[in-house]
């Protein structure tokens, strides 16, 4: 199915949420496109390049056995030709056609890069599918394991899938020529891989001593400086297209714009990854995954600029201390971060096997580059990136030249900027309450209808679950359900989501949020955490929701409310996601839920309002209810309880008050 995002319609509310100087930039990518197709840039003859950007004696010692097993497990994986992505295993990556989409079976068409109608599946296949191999990050653990094994197979593997990839993918032709990001995160991967290579006697005639990967690496810088994502795209993507662009001018600076690409990126990557940080240190576009993917791009960049010796601002430094302080601070127990907005599984730097935890990964190097607090949760886990990574980077604290910094003497439950409280309780109890902005720039383009929305888990596993993302492109109806407003566990009134969606990644309305109260104290103590936040979605209603976590009876309660001026018969519709675990029993207005952890049957009841009718719905697709997705092209079944029925009158209504009640060992 064809996608909506290339209609006229679309062109003209995407360009309705474009500021004079972001027109006027892409304007004049549009006159740039033009000239390249008639004239493409020739890249400069190099002569005497060598590769310096080298770990330092002794970093491979340092890295846990148990990391270098999973990673050597995947290697041998992908040797035999077996990978998956977004759900779709492949058998075919001892020899990938980098055109081909094999969900679908359709073939991206050749052509100039710019004239490829890669939104449009029917003609294309899932572009994502395609482009994902092509980050080339798989290579990355491939050449990780000859660095740890010394087995030159995987070694010539990575650069026989190098010589193809660069023989199929001439500059400027095809589907790989498109998207800025998906050229920085290879940029970075290729460095990644020269380094991971170097004591391999091909990688020099591999890299800087063959003409066509110099034209490669050139033509890909040069693409990056020529098409910068600007204004309303400057997200996540921007910031990766600068750090792959630096990393590729640091280490791979042989050609005689490697000086102002290098600059110039750098500039790129403070500006945004500043613009893409709130001063507490959580994203801005609200996407926990996105912080992720941020967070290693920037962590890659300093390695570059220190392996290099090439000063960065400190402003650089402190946005990523912040970014990992606060990701310290909103993991649960198991170090599961919130499942908030968007998320496509995209990774920065990948040299790890199957099973390693990227987010206890984070922490790992968070740990060794900038110094853990001690509220900071405990890490168990071990990791390949870690030590390469901290044996290029600088400590922060490296004597005393950091600047100085007030770093939280204990840990954060609320950040004000980004309107996310955490409220944990007893029994691990841990609460996700959302009443920040509804996503970043002026199309918010990875943000979902979630306003109000609550996440609860119990010793890390879903209950009141976010069900996640699944898809970008070639299924709008089911882009629309996973960022829908019934598709959170918030209350919809009048079939109606609380943000307006002009396309699968922009938003033409958005619901405004604030908090009113927000006591995220430690409920585990015995007290009881509260937040109260309301939006404006529904004008001339307003959306208020109240949320108390009880420690002394581990009760979790919720009050919603529909203020102000509204129609008599106004339709609600209240939706509770349960995760894929939870079983539930429903009768009436009460669930009884249950699921396993660990070998121990654990159980909750969950009290539903009895204003509403409930009922039960899982995995159904006409249209689309239930769902939970673990990962981006993936979906199970899960079940989902609704509650319908009417707000009557007006001013302040009767309240729906939902109340989730754990049990302990016992309890009846």
């Amino acid at each position: 199915m064809t996608v909506n995002s290339g209609s006229p319609a679309w062109y003209l509310r995407r360009l309705s949420r474009m500021g004079p100087r972001e027109v006027g930039g892409r304007v004049g990518d549009t006159v740039r496109r033009r000239r390249w197709r008639s004239e493409p840039p020739d890249c400069p003859s190099v002569t005497g390049a060598r590769f310096t950007a080298v770990l330092p004696a002794g970093t491979f010692a340092a890295i846990p056995p148990d990391a270098a097993k999973r990673l050597i497990a995947e290697a041998d994986r992908l040797m035999y030709g077996h990978a998956e992505y977004f759900g779709v295993v492949r058998d075919d990556m001892t020899d990938p056609d980098w055109w081909c989409d094999p969900k679908t079976g359709r073939r991206a068409p050749w052509g100039y890069a710019f004239d490829v109608p890669y939104r449009n599946e029917d003609a294309v296949g899932d572009i994502k599918q395609i482009w994902e191999p092509s980050r080339h990050q798989y290579l990355t653990q491939l050449a990780a394991a000859y660095a740890i094994t010394g087995d030159e197979r995987y070694a010539e593997r990575v650069a026989e899938h190098l010589r193809s990839w660069w023989s199929a993918n001439p500059p400027l032709r095809g589907v790989h020529w498109i998207s800025g990001i998906e050229l920085g995160i290879r940029l970075l991967s290729w460095v990644w891989i020269r380094r991971l290579l170097d004591g391999w006697p091909g990688a020099a005639g591999l890299f800087e001593g063959n003409p066509v990967a110099l034209n490669q690496i050139w033509h890909h810088q040069r693409w990056l400086a020529a098409f910068p994502s600007r204004g309303s795209s400057a997200n996540n993507h921007v910031v990766a297209e600068a750090a792959g662009q630096f990393a590729a001018a640091c280490a791979f600076g042989w050609f005689p714009s490697s000086a102002r690409w290098r600059a110039e990126a750098l500039r790129s990557l403070e500006r945004h990854l500043r613009s893409n940080t709130f001063p507490s240190g959580l994203n801005r576009e609200l996407a926990t995954e996105y912080h992720g993917l941020v967070l290693e791009l920037g962590l890659a960049a300093v390695a570059e600029a220190d392996a290099a010796d090439v000063p960065v601002p400190a402003t650089i430094r402190l946005v990523l201390l912040r970014m990992t302080d606060a990701l310290a601070a909103v993991v649960d127990n198991r170090l599961r971060p919130p499942r908030q907005g968007d998320a496509d599984d995209g990774h920065g730097l990948v040299v790890d096997g199957e099973g390693t935890d990227r987010w206890a990964s984070l922490l790992a190097t968070g740990d060794a580059v900038f110094g853990r607090l001690a509220w900071w949760p405990t890490v168990t886990g071990t990791d390949v990136r870690t030590p390469l990574l901290a044996a290029l980077i600088r400590p922060y604290a490296n004597k005393g030249t950091a600047p100085a910094v007030a770093r939280p003497a204990s840990r954060p439950g609320h950040f004000a900027d980004a309107g996310m409280t955490i409220l944990r309780g007893p029994a691990e109890i841990w609460c996700r309450c959302d009443g920040g902005p509804h996503g970043f720039l002026s199309i918010a383009a990875h943000a979902h209808a979630d306003a109000l929305s609550v996440e609860v888990r119990h010793d890390g596993v879903d209950v009141l679950a976010d069900p996640g993302t699944f898809c970008y492109h070639g299924q709008p109806e089911w882009r629309q359900y996973f960022r829908s407003t019934l598709g959170h566990n918030t209350l919809q009134l009048d079939d109606s989501d609380q943000s307006v969606s002009g396309g699968p990644f922009l938003w033409t309305r958005q619901a405004r949020s604030r908090v009113l109260v927000a006591d995220a104290s430690d409920a585990s103590g015995g007290g009881t955490a509260r937040w109260c936040a309301e939006h404006d979605g529904y004008q001339p209603s307003v959306h208020r929701r109240r949320v108390e976590l009880t420690a002394a009876s581990q009760e979790l309660r919720i009050v919603d409310e529909v203020r102000g001026r509204h129609g008599p018969h106004r339709a609600v519709r209240l939706a509770f996601h349960l995760g894929p675990a939870v079983a539930a029993d429903l009768a009436d207005n009460r669930a009884v839920l249950t699921w396993t952890r660990d070998g121990e049957e654990r159980s909750a009841v969950l009290d539903l309002p009895g204003q509403l009718s409930w009922r039960s719905h899982r995995g159904e697709t006409d249209p689309p209810l239930g769902w939970y997705s673990p990962g981006f092209g993936r979906k199970e079944p899960a079940t989902t309880l609704v509650g319908t029925g009417f707000a009557d009158g007006s001013g302040p209504l009767g309240e729906f008050t939902t109340v989730l009640r754990f049990r302990g060992p016992g309890d009846e």
